[in-house]
């Protein structure tokens, strides 16, 4: 328990780091707290193009930090969508969409779910997400979610941008608020006699003393596995990839507003198109595929193979830790855990478990009150996040390596899952699933519609069967999206006008 909470110390920087130094120094900006970012001079930064959801958007919002500001810095662009191409021939669905849910979906969400139980007795009925969703639309016509002043509903969107220029953004920001930058590299950490941490000793002499530590130390989780020997918990017996290869490449001409995620012999590549760049990178596992056969596997995607265009090859270390808190120190960011990228939740989770840190913290008066309850929720976020990305792979229809065949073998799902899934094949109504299990704040309803409709996880259709209303065409749901597109402009002009 403490007394007074005086001085915080974030060791490491990065995205993680600098993200909630600004999300703390903001909340707390008016309680004399020192926040005091550690980080190493000569660590490098990656630089890949990052996807984020629209969590994001609120995080600027609650800065106060405008578009026109922090997105040229970082080449980023708007996403409305993520397109999953490839991952389900057997279907004869080439592509589907996961397009991010707005209010103009008040008007369409239920004849999505009503055409995709009428789908399920067997009955033939459009049930394409990217039909039934607004920003499907926007995402087919490359058009930027911003909306003129008359334009009388909420557009939701993310972002693509530059991870490294991100992480320096954010600490520009984080100096302007009064946040301490040391650069230092943390050699060892010393204990009190309860092992809860005392302070840090710096390669360069420095010691660091603090009432509380946050670990943005990434995959070697400094703190939280290495000084405080928490656990870390593998995801490895249902998500398989622990590895990627990235390379960029030119811009894209039409300046897309999604995210694309093709299915490849051993993995997926991503592709997010950023102003100066479009960024590539195949996430697969080294189980399956080597090193070099995953590169050369993408350079043949991209249509590089005789080119002399870097190459980098990154490792991932999927699961997360058993406690995100532990005595006086919180986890944060790859530190705390990672789920691979494929529905770019990395940021979102780092976001989600720095606000409801803040929340819990001050809540019990700067103390390890509501601790438990924050490691119970905070677990529980990333084990859902984890059941919606191990539906990609288990639900697969590839038949081309042992890699997709495993995938689509694995055994180890949870409850929560094995109840979706009942749910859905023995045509309940999986809405209420969701709700009665309490996870509408994690992936709901209309994610798991788009997910499990844009496989064609469907009996066959059965002709015998009385065709009902199609709320697709009964709804007049396009006649209202190709009018409302109307409102909006392609992105690139936004960029270059």
């Amino acid at each position: 328990m403490m007394k007074q909470l005086k001085t915080i110390a974030i060791v490491g920087g990065g995205t993680a780091g600098w993200l909630a130094a600004n999300l703390m120094a903001k909340r707390w900006q008016n309680k004399d707290i020192i926040i005091n970012v550690i980080e190493s001079p000569d660590i490098g930064t990656i630089g890949v193009g990052e996807g984020s959801t629209p969590t994001l958007k609120r995080f600027f919002e609650l800065m106060e930090i405008p578009e026109s500001e922090w997105m040229p810095a970082c080449h980023a662009t708007y996403k409305v969508n993520i397109n999953f191409k490839n991952w389900s021939p057997a279907s004869k669905i080439d592509s589907y969409s996961h397009p991010f849910i707005s209010q103009l979906d008040t008007f369409s969400e239920q004849p999505f779910y009503a055409n995709n139980f009428a789908r399920r007795m067997g009955q033939q009925v459009e049930t394409l997400p990217d039909k039934f969703l607004f920003n499907g639309w926007l995402a087919e016509h490359n058009l930027a979610p911003i909306t003129p002043k008359n334009f009388p509903f909420r557009i939701e969107y993310g972002y693509h941008f530059d991870s490294a220029c991100l992480g320096l953004y954010l600490r520009a920001k984080a100096l302007e608020m009064g946040v301490n930058h040391i650069q230092a590299r943390v050699q060892d950490v010393e204990l009190h006699p309860d092992k809860s941490i005392a302070r840090l000793h710096t390669e360069q002499g420095l010691l660091i003393e603090a009432d509380f530590y946050v670990d943005c130390s990434g995959f070697k989780s400094l703190l939280m596995q290495g000084a405080l020997g928490v656990e870390f918990n593998e995801f490895h017996s249902n998500l398989f990839n622990d590895s990627a290869v990235v390379i960029g490449t030119e811009a894209h001409p039409q300046m897309p507003v999604e995210t694309v995620s093709t299915a490849l012999s051993n993995g997926w590549v991503w592709r997010i198109p950023l102003t100066n760049r479009t960024g590539n990178g195949y996430v697969y596992s080294s189980q399956f595929i080597s090193k070099n056969d995953a590169e050369l596997e993408l350079r043949q995607h991209l249509g590089l193979v005789n080119t002399d265009v870097e190459a980098r090859h990154l490792g991932m270390r999927v699961g997360q830790v058993a406690k995100h808190w532990s005595k006086n120190c919180i986890a944060i960011g790859l530190a705390q855990g990672f789920i691979e990228p494929l529905e770019a939740t990395a940021l979102h989770l780092t976001q989600i478990a720095t606000e409801m840190f803040i929340d819990h913290f001050e809540k019990g008066n700067f103390s390890n009150q509501h601790q438990a309850d924050y490691n119970r929720e905070m677990t529980e976020r990333f084990e859902r996040v984890r059941d919606y990305i191990v539906a990609h792979y288990k639900l697969n229809t590839r038949e081309d390596t042992e890699y997709w065949k495993a995938n689509r073998d694995i055994t180890a799902l949870s409850d929560s899952l094995l109840h979706i899934l009942n749910a859905w094949y023995k045509k309940n109504d999986l809405s209420k699933e969701i709700s009665r299990q309490g996870i509408d704040s994690h992936f709901g309803a209309t994610s798991w519609h788009c997910l499990l409709a844009g496989y064609g996880v469907f009996p066959a259709v059965t002709q015998k069967t009385i065709a009902p209303t199609d709320y697709f065409e009964e709804r007049k749901i396009q006649q209202l999206f190709a009018g409302c597109i109307l409102n909006f402009r392609p992105q690139r002009d936004l960029f270059t006008t």
